[in-house]
């Protein structure tokens, strides 16, 4: 309950024998009173109590208006977020149903109730009540800077919670706005939000895409680029196995800042089409996110079946045909789940071969892979098999041209 002396002291405000001008320098001095910490009166009770008083029926429309905004300004200036919250929900439900008359003030308090949630990691708390500022009322005139501004603050806070559903919802907001924003920071923070959703969604490829372009953006710091190329390479490596993710591989291997950054390794067998280790691929999951580990339908992590087509692929390149029961012990399952695999690999055209379920063989094809509903003809295996020697020999001509480049550089550091 609020103080006795406070209490009193609004009463005498809230006289009608004291004038209009009189009564809002009351409110001023007292709203600066309970401010001060060393009053003691800093407290959601106290602070309710005044916002009950500035909001009642003795003051008209535009001298509340003004208290309000003060009131806001102390609001915000107060340390812990729980008296924050108290007094920001108490002042919500005041407002509730004169919301028309005080939209800025209504707008204004949302925000520190969102600054506070936020502080607090209550990020769904936040979003809820950032939607409840009314961006397309007469009343209150918003740019569309503005509105962008809010929805993607809602979405970033759906996100922290990983609710893409709802953060895609106020991002499509954004996105039919988007056009006509000039500001290079929210449209860096949508293309941002964009990504992660496209990553918690699972579209590994076209969030790679996304992070991959933001790694190149000049108003990003160089520490954050970096760090959105992490992000497009850990995408590239979830991402399934096939003939796009390669071209993404490719795309990122020759970026020159990748061999910075600790998913090189993992990256560099990846494009390589090099087996991964058990003891490679735990070094890497232990950096991913939340949802990189959750579980698919069929109760494997999206990591697992991302490294065991990789390596379902990798042996492709290694032997022109494999058994059943051989390719499970090399990929770590059961012989039938390791021909699912591949079964489900050559269906969707990300691996080339057959399968001889009578001998329990899988033969591989030479080369890409061909598009699903695609026929095989003599000339396109022998088109096929030129590629991949064109292929080899432009890998070993790469690999002796790093080699020349680090002895010259050995040599240009012992001649000094």
């Amino acid at each position: 309950m609020a103080s006795n002396d406070l209490l009193s002291r609004l009463a005498e405000l809230e006289s009608s024998t004291i004038p209009a001008n009189d009564r809002s320098h009351g409110y001023s001095d007292l709203l600066r009173t309970v401010s001060e910490p060393s009053s003691g009166l800093q407290t959601a009770e106290n602070l309710s109590a005044v916002a009950d008083s500035i909001l009642g029926d003795s003051l008209g429309i535009v001298a509340a208006r003004s208290l309000l905004a003060l009131f806001v300004d102390t609001l915000k200036g107060l340390v812990d977020s729980d008296v924050k919250i108290a007094v920001g929900q108490h002042t919500l439900e005041l407002l509730q149903a004169r919301v028309v008359s005080f939209a800025d003030q209504d707008a204004c308090i949302r925000e520190v109730l969102a600054d506070a949630f936020e502080a607090s990691a209550e990020h769904v708390a936040a979003a809820r009540v950032l939607q409840g500022i009314q961006l397309d009322s007469s009343q209150r005139p918003i740019s569309d800077d503005d509105k962008i501004r809010t929805w993607i603050r809602i979405v970033r806070n759906y996100l922290e919670e990983d609710d893409t559903t709802n953060a895609e919802t106020y991002l499509n907001r954004a996105k039919n706005l988007l056009y006509k924003c000039q500001d290079q920071e929210l449209q860096l923070m949508f293309q941002l939000s964009q990504a992660r959703i496209l990553d918690a969604r699972r579209k590994f490829l076209d969030a790679c895409q996304a992070y991959h372009a933001l790694s190149f953006s000049s108003v990003v710091v160089e520490e954050e680029r970096l760090k959105a190329l992490s992000s497009a390479i850990v995408c590239a490596v979830l991402a399934p196995a096939g003939p796009q993710r390669s071209r993404t591989l490719a795309r990122l291997y020759r970026d020159e800042r990748s061999a910075q950054l600790a998913e090189f390794g993992i990256l560099e067998k990846m494009f390589l089409d090099r087996l991964l280790s058990p003891a490679e691929v735990k070094r890497f999951a232990s950096n991913l996110a939340q949802h990189h580990l959750a579980q698919t339908a069929d109760g494997s992590t999206v990591l697992a079946k991302a490294v065991i087509e990789h390596n379902l692929l990798g042996a492709s390149k290694l032997y022109n045909n494999i058994g059943v029961e051989e390719l499970g012990e090399l990929l770590g399952l059961p012989g039938q789940k390791a021909e699912e695999y591949a079964a489900r690999m050559i269906e969707q055209g990300r691996l080339s071969g057959h399968i001889d379920q009578i001998d329990g063989l899988i033969q591989f094809d030479v080369g890409e892979p061909i598009e699903r509903g695609g026929s095989v003809s003599a000339s396109m295996i022998m088109n096929s098999e030129l590629a991949t020697w064109d292929k080899n020999v432009r890998g070993v001509a790469e690999q002796v041209e790093k080699v020349a480049t680090l002895i010259q550089s050995q040599i240009a550091v012992s001649n000094v």
